[in-house]
């Protein structure tokens, strides 16, 4: 079948990034948008050996596990990709997705992952979202096709346009955050308007406005707005900030990241603080943590405490146990681990974040804790393990592309009694513990959906010595 060709396709099954699976002639077919049992019409976009890409023209039929998505964005947008599926459904097909990478990646074809742990809120659990301003936003097909004039079509906040990094999608609603999140977001579109503040052009390097950033606590009623520019201007910023507090006195911090670079990080190289402390306060486990704008914070904080809770019982934590906690951010597993076990020591590479653990242990009266700052691969070593001493358990939780090949050897050469391995992407960590087997067991693998309406999936691996 030749590119361009239309055809009739029964959805088998979801497959990574939650595109629907079928199989046309002899070969995998992946439709986005698509549910398990849809019969659908299709245009085939993308043609390869073993694959071919389609897009959906027509539903013909829908399948037993599609429903109606909440949000008018929802087949457009970057931020969600599985609306259109019910949650039950979700579930089920995440803890498909770590059982093919453990099983496949990973050649472990006797770990069976448990049932997914789902979130109680599938909508507004989120307590960070990054907007991303734009000089020109993305036109849908509908809007392109309908032949009515679109105004504004040169300004837009919301969400990139998937697989576009110059084009983004003019959000008119999103339910992924508390409802002030959005309020907010319109509001300074709204504000640049009228006020004619341009919106930095990653073609041209030119603009003002680049991100808007938003955290909020769930347990206290910490909100900060973080405002990311390519410029340093006090005076704008300051009228900025005055006309926030004035729409949503509701506010305790406002931050402006100044990313002054060409890369498009929300980053910025320095920041100001415009109002308040220039932090929010978040509490998991009892304990309170400050997080910072550019601080790494688990993203759903109800979650986050089902995921610790695993963790913590995966690792069956002794009151005399010496902890490592690899990759440990500010310090919320490390701190959520402490008050069972004798000492525990993280490590973290991003030096505010270790500033923020300090500060973390010392305000909740945390006295077992230490942390080091550095690359994970040259901080832990054997020297390190001498300072400290021979941990009874670690927990490390890696970012997505997982551990690097020295950080796992010495995992393996330091066979500890319990290891605990926290992943945000299954499939690096099915490559790590492909290599952990050679000294531990896989004894339980547990999949945590953090992220309703995506396809993306935490996963808990608790391990044991091999005697």
């Amino acid at each position: 079948m030749k590119k361009g060709a239309e055809t009739e396709l029964v959805i088998q099954s979801a497959a990574y990034e939650g595109k629907g699976f079928t199989k046309l002639e002899d070969r995998a077919c992946f439709v986005k948008n698509s549910a398990p049992g849809d019969r659908i019409r299709a245009k085939i976009i993308r043609k390869r050996r073993k694959f071919y890409e389609a897009t959906m023209l027509e539903l013909i039929e829908k399948g037993p596990e599609r429903i109606d998505p909440k949000c008018r964005h929802a087949e457009v947008c970057g931020g969600c990709s599985w609306q259109h599926v019910s949650y039950a459904e979700q579930l089920r097909f995440k803890r498909e997705h770590v059982r093919d990478h453990i099983q496949r990646i990973g050649g472990l074809k006797e770990v069976e992952p448990l049932p997914t742990l789902g979130c109680d809120s599938q909508f507004y659990y989120r307590n960070k979202m990054e907007y991303t301003f734009g000089e020109r936003r993305w036109l849908t097909r509908e809007e392109i096709d309908s032949g009515v004039p679109i105004k504004d079509k040169d300004v837009a906040v919301g969400m990139h346009a998937p697989g576009r990094f110059d084009r983004i999608l003019n959000l008119e609603e999103c339910h992924l955050q508390e409802e002030i999140s959005f309020r907010i977001m319109d509001f300074l579109r709204n504000y640049s308007l009228k006020h004619d503040i341009p919106a930095y052009s990653v073609t041209k390097k030119e603009g003002f406005f680049r991100n808007v950033m938003i955290r909020s606590s769930h347990h206290t009623s910490d909100l900060m707005v973080n405002l990311v520019t390519f410029e340093d201007d006090p005076e704008l910023m300051e009228k900025v900030k005055d006309a926030l507090l004035e729409q949503f006195p509701e506010i305790t911090t406002i931050v402006n990241n100044i990313n002054d670079t060409w890369s498009p990080s929300s980053e910025g190289r320095y920041e100001n603080i415009l109002h308040g402390p220039g932090y929010i306060t978040e509490k998991i486990g009892g304990y309170s943590f400050k997080i910072d704008a550019n601080t790494f914070f688990q993203t759903n904080t109800p979650q986050a405490e089902k995921l610790y809770e695993k963790a913590r019982e995966f690792a069956r934590l002794k009151e005399d146990d010496l902890v490592y906690d690899l990759y440990c951010g500010v310090g919320s597993l490390t701190l959520f681990v402490s008050d069972h076990v004798k000492k525990a020591v993280g490590i973290e590479l991003n030096p505010v974040s270790v500033k923020n653990a300090h500060q973390n242990a010392d305000e909740n009266d945390v006295t077992n804790c230490s942390f080091e700052t550095g690359d994970m691969k040259d901080v832990f070593t054997q020297k390190f393990v001498e300072k400290y001493g021979k941990p009874d358990v670690i927990i490390t939780d890696p970012p997505r592309a997982g551990m690097h090949p020295d950080v796992v050897k010495t995992l393996n050469d330091l066979a500890v009694d319990r290891l605990v391995y926290v992943s945000c992407n299954s499939a690096t960590m099915a490559r790590d513990l492909q290599m952990l087997q050679e000294v531990y067991n896989i004894d339980v693998v547990q999949p945590v959906d953090m992220f309703p309406q995506t396809y993306h999936i935490e996963t808990v691996a608790g391990l044991s010595l091999k005697k």
